[in-house]
């Protein structure tokens, strides 16, 4: 029931309602006009160049973060994180949940102005599990129908399950079920490519000149080793929802460099800061830290000595405080790992990591004894030489050094350490021109399955030349498992397997830390990526 007003309070309330309108119509347009601001940001790659801007050949998360800003696949990520419909603007299932129709949005267009077609897809798809093209990430197209058989050069292109049956309609025929299409169809790998660009140029993702691309923003600037610049497509159908204008990422390896490039507006955000100024930041409203589904670590050769012996790599294992590297040294929140799948990844309620949450603990004596009997084993009068790489980054040299000083006084190894830039770490990695090396593996989707994935005996991520068939052969089981219970049982014995050989030495479970001027707002940090700024607004 609405009541009468008396007529004695009638100008006083009308004066009071006047007052609040005015006062509301001025607080919006002093917090919220961003009129006259220029909509720019700069960030910073601190592993430096991206390896590759071409979906099929990207494998690094630096990579990675720039080609998410560039393109839009089927599915893409909302501002919480999920998958959503991208270019997908409807999908039909068949009812054996292996056939999948997609429609393309009418008004999806390359930054070209040329439109977005299913035949796109298609080339794309193809040209990423093309045995010539070499991408290292193309088994995560084995869900597909005659994927792995062309990948491996056992089967042939036309038996693949991508189809364009017009121009805006895309038929993909999956090997078997899976309930996590919508995320893997977000990632980079499953985005489409201009067929007449890829053809007409064999280099057209090295240069900024030859790029097109169908997301929010489009290539406009490449400086090799120096900096990156994007800027908002105007072709892009949502690009009335894209806020920032351009966005740069310059590429400065030194912490302490680039963290006082942020401190003098140089730079808008940096990641992963120096670890001595971390305790001075975390009272700072513009410090962040945000979990990140991967695990850091260092990959074991078991091709070379000293790692050829399991006892050997059980015992590296077992000598590392990782406690102390996570309090000391990253000090961003960080958790010791003794498995390699990190927390976060729930099924019916039940963190996997939980679960099982360590497998093994430090125990130097045990070390000691491993490293006698791998040393009579073998028949070394003395231990191998050993050589420990890492990607040139402060907070890398920092943790090598602390293992290397472990390994002296609990094993009385001396390890010598090398750093190179990333684009030549990785390809000296890939060639497996290593004993021991840095590595970090990020999920593509928060499960277990896409870490797991990384130690498949045929994996092209796999560098450490270990190969079991029963991880395998349990992983593979997993996939096709539609109980996910099993599922997650299978998921937990193909663990056990890797954690028993130790191909690997897990140190943490990452999580980052960043500083974002707090002239900016919007900007998301998923869980499993770098910060996505589409969104963002700079506010003064």
């Amino acid at each position: 029931m609405i009541k009468a007003i008396k007529k004695p309070f009638a100008g006083l309330l009308v004066l009071i309602m006047v007052m609040s309108v005015l006062s509301a119509c001025s607080g919006n347009s002093k917090t919220s006009s961003t009129e006259g601001v220029k909509q720019e940001m700069t960030m910073n790659a601190a592993s430096g160049e991206p390896p590759s801007l071409d979906p099929a050949l990207a494998t690094d998360t630096t990579s990675g973060w720039i080609l998410d800003h560039l393109y839009e696949g089927l599915y893409m990520k909302n501002k919480s994180g999920d998958s959503v419909k991208g270019l997908a603007k409807d999908v039909k299932v068949s009812k054996d949940k292996k056939v999948y129709t997609f429609k393309l949005r009418d008004d999806a267009k390359w930054s070209d102005g040329d439109p977005v077609k299913a035949q796109d897809f298609e080339y794309a798809w193809k040209h990423v599990l093309d045995p010539k093209t070499g991408s290292s990430f193309a088994f995560y197209m084995y869900y597909i129908k005659g994927a792995e058989a062309y990948n491996k050069g056992k089967g042939s292109v036309e038996d693949v399950g991508v189809k364009a049956l017009d121009d805006k309609t895309l038929q993909v025929d999956l090997a078997a079920p899976i309930g996590f299409i919508e995320k893997l169809l977000s990632f980079w790998v499953y985005y489409p490519v201009k067929k007449e660009t890829a053809e007409g140029s064999k280099n057209w993702a090295a240069e900024a000149k030859d790029y097109v691309s169908n997301g929010p923003y489009k290539l406009t600037e490449w400086k090799h080793n120096r900096s990156v610049v994007i800027e908002k497509n105007k072709n892009y159908y949502g690009k009335d929802d894209v806020k920032m204008e351009k966005v740069t990422w310059k590429m400065v390896n030194d912490a302490t460099t680039y963290y006082q490039m942020y401190k003098s507006g140089e730079l808008d955000l940096i990641q992963t800061l120096p670890s001595d100024v971390i305790s001075q930041e975390k009272d700072n409203k513009e410090y962040k830290v945000t979990p990140y589904f991967g695990t850091y670590m260092y990959m074991f050769n078991v091709d070379k000595e000293p790692f050829n012996n399991q006892k050997v790599r059980e015992a590296f294992n077992l000598a590392i405080n990782r406690k102390m590297i996570t309090d000391k040294i990253t000090q961003a929140g960080e958790k010791p790992a003794q498995g390699f799948v990190p927390y976060g990844a729930e099924v019916g309620g039940k963190d996997f990591r939980k679960e099982k949450e360590q497998y093994f603990q430090e125990d130097v004596k045990k070390a000691k004894q491993l490293i006698k009997e791998a040393m009579k084993e073998e028949g070394w009068s003395k231990f191998p030489d050993t050589e420990l790489k890492y990607n040139t980054l402060d907070s890398n040299k920092k943790i090598a050094e602390a293992v290397q000083e472990m390994l002296k006084k609990n094993l009385g190894v001396d390890v010598k350490l090398t750093n190179q830039e990333w684009k030549t770490y990785l390809d000296t990695t890939k060639q497996k021109n290593f004993q021991m090396a840095r590595m970090g593996w990020i999920g593509i989707y928060v499960d277990p399955t896409p870490i797991l994935d990384y130690y498949l005996g045929d994996s092209p991520n796999n560098r450490t030349n270990w190969v079991n068939p029963k991880y395998d052969k349990l992983l593979a089981q997993s996939k096709t498992e539609q109980n996910e219970q099993k599922r997650m049982e299978l998921l937990h014995q193909a663990e056990d397997v890797l954690m028993k050989d130790l191909p690997f030495m897990p140190v943490y479970y990452y999580s980052n830390n960043y500083l974002t001027s707090s002239k900016f707002k919007g900007v998301v940090y998923p869980v499993n990526r770098y910060p996505y700024v589409r969104w963002a607004e700079k506010t003064e």
